[in-house]
């Protein structure tokens, strides 16, 4: 009787796979369809929109004329509101090839919604990678994901400053920590929404460990979180602190690094990078500290709130002015 369960399970486990891949296979190309269907619908309005005397009165008119026409023939689905989006999808990707076709046609009616075309490809591009889905991907336009990277610009060979972000937003922890935590409480509320912090680290990170022990001959130290980025095949090590930047917060994570490059990092890895997340940063503390000279080691902000657009508009160009100034003080080290 156990040989035959035994038998039936693999049968089970064989045919499910199959039946999987199949639904998976289906879904691609019923998705395709869809969006190639969306594309030429969305070519036909505006060509004949741009066909019109009076566009934007012309349009408006055929929209509601069509979505009636359409409704009645086919049911849902044609609706105006959808129209104007069929119509902004094909504006915004009019090259079919440009599409990618593992994302769905709620994606793209999100991101058509992004006015710049290059932050619209680059959404584009971190969603597929990220395998968000439609929540996902609207939080993170909300928040200004990609405008939060330090250096956002495509390199042939990616550096630290391109994972890095400022300031991160961890607003999916803000109830459980409450009105006052220390850090430990923060470590803890961010190992539990680790699926939600390895999004917002960004792309390529991978959860290695928390408190990780180091022992030297001397001591024993313990770091807070530890991650691997598989894109810049390295090490990313987490200090947390729940107050503003310090000389003192600086020197240990640096101590950290260079003891994880000397005691942990593989042949085949690369330099280890360190960040501090902290509430607040002082622009001297970093000018006057190994900041300014160490392109392995960041401060970074954190918000447990989702801040407003006007707040965030201002955090993320003050850091970009720090940056720059980090960045042109090491290049200005190296010429030396």
């Amino acid at each position: 009787m156990n040989e035959i369960a035994i038998d039936n399970q693999h049968l089970f486990v064989a045919i499910k796979e199959i039946i999987t891949q199949a639904k998976q296979i289906a879904y691609r190309s019923n998705n395709s369809i869809l969006l190639k269907m969306y594309w030429e619908i969305g070519k036909l309005i505006v060509e004949d929109e741009q066909g019109g005397k009076a566009k934007a009165a012309y349009g408006k008119a055929v929209l509601k004329t069509l979505s009636k026409r359409l409704t009645l023939e086919f049911g849902k689905g044609f609706d105006e509101r959808n129209l104007n989006n069929i119509r902004a999808f094909y504006l915004s990707f009019s090259i079919w090839n440009a599409l990618r076709t593992e994302l769905s046609w709620t994606h793209y009616r999100i991101i058509s919604r992004i006015e710049c075309e290059t932050l619209r490809m680059q959404y584009m591009e971190y969603c597929i990678e990220g395998n968000w889905d439609t929540r996902t991907l609207q939080r993170n336009i909300n928040s200004q994901y990609i405008g939060r990277i330090l250096d956002s610009s495509k390199n042939t060979h990616p550096t630290a400053a391109a994972i890095v972000k400022d300031p991160y937003l961890i607003e999916f922890v803000a109830s459980f920590l409450g009105n006052s935590y220390n850090e430990n409480t923060l470590e803890t509320a961010l190992i539990s929404h680790l699926q939600s912090f390895l999004i917002e680290l960004g792309k390529g990170f991978a959860f290695v460990a928390r408190q990780q022990h180091i022992v030297t001959d001397t001591s024993d130290y313990f770091i807070d979180l530890v991650f691997y980025n598989y894109y810049l095949k390295c090490f990313v090590l987490i200090d947390l602190k729940t107050h503003e930047l310090t000389h003192e917060a600086i020197g240990h994570l640096d101590m950290y690094v260079r003891m994880y490059n000397d005691l942990k990092k593989g042949k085949d890895d690369n330099p280890t990078i360190g960040i501090i997340l902290c509430t607040e940063k002082d622009d001297t503390i970093v000018k006057y500290s190994v900041l300014a000279e160490n392109e392995q080691l960041f401060a970074s902000r954190y918000r447990s709130y989702l801040p407003t657009e006007a707040e965030l508009k201002q955090l993320i160009e003050t850091d970009k002015i720090s940056w720059e100034f980090q960045n042109n003080s090491i290049e200005g080290a190296g010429s030396m």
